[in-house]
C-alpha cells in the first residue's frame, strides 16, 4: 500500500513546491511545461515497488529523480504530452556505513554531499571518487558513468560499484545476484530510467591519504592563460600519468581556472609541479592542506570557511540563471593556435559562458567497459569537454538567443578538435538537440532513430545496452525522450 500523504495530486496545496524542490534548471518551471499527473514521494522500497506496478497497471509511466541534476530536465518533465507520474526518492536517502569498511550501502536519494559527509565523518581514511557538485544525486551520478576529480585513480562513479538493489518493470526488487551480470553492468552507466528503478547501490570505498592539497590558480588572458591551457595538455595529460594528480581546467571569459587536486602533502605537489608544469608557478601560498571531506567542501563551496556540514544542504543554488549545456571529447591536443582562437572568437565576448576541462587518463583509461561498467570514453580520451551557457531567468527573447547562439557557435567551431565518426558526449550532459526517442507503431522507442544520440553517449556499448533492455523491460514502460530503446526482435 501507499500512504496517501506520500503522493501530492495537481490539486494538492503543496503540488508546485514539491515538483520544484530539486529543480536544477529553472527553465524547465514555466506555464507551458508538461507536468506530472502526481508526485509520489517514496520513503521506503515498497513504496516504489507499489509506484511501478499501479503505474503499469494503469498505463501511466514513471519519471524518476533523485537530485534532480538532469540536464533537460527529464526526471521531473515530459517533452511529449503524455500522462506522467514523478517518482521522487529524496525520501529514500541514507548511507550505511562503518569505520574500517571498504564499502557503503547508499539508498537511491542520497545526494553526492551525503555520502561524503558520510563516509569523511565515520570513516575517515576513506572515500567515494564522485563529482565536484554536492547536490547531485548519487544515482543519477552512477547512472550516467560518473566522471569526478578522482577518476585518473579510482575510475568513474560506476567502475566503483560492488552491488545494487532494483526494482524491475515487474516491480519485483532485484540484488546483483538476481539481476545477473548484464543487467548489473548496464546499470552503472548505461543511462537512468532505462531498465528499472534502482533503490541502492553498494560502493566501494577507497583508501585515502588523512591529508590532501588543493591549488586554485588563476590565470588571466594577458598572463598567457591560452598558452597554459596547451601547456597542460602536452604535460599533466600525457604519459606517464600521475594518478594522484589531477588538474582540471575552468574556461571562463578572458581567464582560465586551474584546479588541482593532489592526493598528499603541499611539498610533494611542489616538487611535482616544479618538474612537470613549472610554467603554472604553483607556490606554497597557492596550497590548501586539508582532509578528503574538507577539500570536497572547499571545491564545491569555493572557499575554506564553509563547514563540512553545508554538504548536507540539498537546496539548489542555481540562482536566477537558465542554462544550457553540451559535451565533448579530446583524443588529440587542441594545440595553442586553436585555445589563442577560442580565447579571441568565443572568451572575449561571453562573461556568462564556460568551458570545463575534465582530464581522463589512467585509471579510467585503463578499464575495460565491457567489464566494469558501460561508460565508454576511456582509452586514448585526454579530457572531455563541457560547455555552458547561463542567461536570466524571465530575460527577453534576444537576451537567451544570443546565449544559445554563442553555445552553438561555439559548439560548431570546436568540431575541428574533438572526436568524430561518432562526436563523442557525456550522458550525464543530457543534450536534446542530438535527437530524441520516436516511437514506432508497435508502441516502443526505436532502436535505429535512437542511433543519432545514443551511439555518442555509448559508443559500441548501445547494442549491448539496448539488448538488456529488450530483455528486462521488453514493454519499453521505463523511458523518456533519451532513454535506451529495446533491441528489435
Amino acid at each position: 500500500m501507499m500512504p496517501s500523504e506520500l503522493v501530492y495530486q495537481q490539486s494538492s496545496s503543496s503540488f508546485t513546491s514539491v515538483l520544484q524542490s530539486s529543480v536544477q534548471n529553472p527553465k524547465f518551471v514555466t506555464n507551458t511545461t508538461v507536468r506530472p499527473l502526481c508526485i509520489i514521494t517514496a520513503s521506503d522500497v515498497s513504496h516504489v515497488q507499489t509506484a511501478v506496478r499501479c503505474g503499469r497497471w494503469n498505463g501511466v509511466r514513471l519519471r524518476v529523480r533523485s537530485g534532480g541534476h538532469d540536464y533537460e530536465g527529464l526526471s521531473y518533465r515530459s517533452v511529449q504530452p503524455e500522462v506522467f507520474a514523478v517518482l521522487d526518492l529524496a525520501r529514500l536517502r541514507g548511507v550505511q556505513v562503518r569505520p574500517g569498511d571498504d564499502n557503503a550501502w547508499v539508498d537511491a536519494g542520497t545526494t553526492l554531499g551525503e555520502l561524503y559527509y558520510a563516509v569523511g565523518t565515520t570513516n575517515p581514511g576513506f572515500l567515494f571518487p564522485g563529482g565536484a557538485c554536492a547536490t547531485v544525486g548519487v544515482s543519477g551520478f552512477i547512472s550516467g558513468g560518473g566522471i569526478g576529480l578522482m577518476m585518473r585513480k579510482y575510475g568513474v562513479g560506476g567502475d566503483n560499484v560492488v552491488d545494487a538493489r532494483i526494482v524491475n518493470a515487474n516491480g519485483d526488487v532485484l540484488d546483483r545476484a538476481a539481476m545477473g551480470d548484464d543487467l548489473f553492468w548496464a546499470i552503472r552507466g548505461g543511462g537512468g530510467e532505462t531498465f528499472g528503478v534502482v533503490v541502492a547501490w553498494r560502493l566501494k570505498l577507497s583508501k585515502v591519504p588523512p591529508t590532501v592539497t588543493v591549488v586554485n590558480v588563476l590565470r588571466t588572458m594577458e598572463q598567457g592563460a591560452a598558452d597554459l591551457v596547451a601547456k597542460w595538455e602536452t604535460t599533466i595529460l600525457q604519459p606517464p600519468v600521475l594518478p594522484d594528480l589531477t588538474i582540471r581546467v575552468v574556461l571562463q571569459y578572458r581567464q582560465a581556472f586551474f584546479q588541482t587536486l593532489f592526493l598528499g602533502g603541499c611539498s610533494d605537489l611542489l616538487n611535482t609541479m616544479r618538474g612537470l608544469f613549472p610554467e603554472l608557478g604553483t607556490t606554497a601560498a597557492d596550497c590548501h592542506e586539508m582532509s578528503w571531506l574538507r577539500a570536497m567542501a572547499f571545491i564545491y563551496f569555493g572557499n575554506t570557511d564553509t563547514p563540512v556540514e553545508a554538504l548536507l544542504n540539498r537546496t539548489n543554488n542555481v540562482g536566477n540563471y537558465y542554462f544550457k549545456s553540451k559535451s565533448d571529447y579530446v583524443r588529440r591536443a587542441v594545440g595553442k593556435a586553436g585555445w589563442d582562437s577560442l580565447y579571441q572568437q568565443w572568451l572575449s565576448q561571453n562573461g556568462n559562458g564556460q568551458i570545463i576541462l575534465e582530464p581522463h587518463g589512467a585509471a579510467v583509461g585503463g578499464a575495460n567497459t565491457m567489464t566494469t561498467s558501460p561508460y565508454p570514453h576511456r582509452r586514448g580520451v585526454l579530457f572531455n569537454i563541457q560547455y555552458g551557457s547561463n542567461w536570466c531567468c524571465g530575460a527577453n527573447g534576444t537576451e537567451a538567443a544570443a546565449a544559445l547562439g554563442w553555445l552553438n557557435g561555439l559548439y560548431g567551431f570546436m568540431a575541428q578538435f574533438v572526436t568524430s565518426n561518432p562526436r563523442e558526449a557525456f550522458a550525464n550532459y543530457r543534450d536534446l538537440d542530438m535527437g530524441q526517442n520516436v516511437i514506432g507503431s508497435d508502441g516502443l522507442s526505436s532502436y535505429w532513430s535512437a542511433r543519432a544520440w545514443a551511439e555518442r553517449y555509448f559508443m559500441g556499448n548501445y547494442r549491448r545496452l539496448a539488448a538488456v533492455k529488450a530483455a528486462v523491460d521488453p514493454t519499453d514502460y521505463f523511458r523518456n525522450e533519451q532513454s535506451i530503446p529495446p533491441f528489435p526482435k
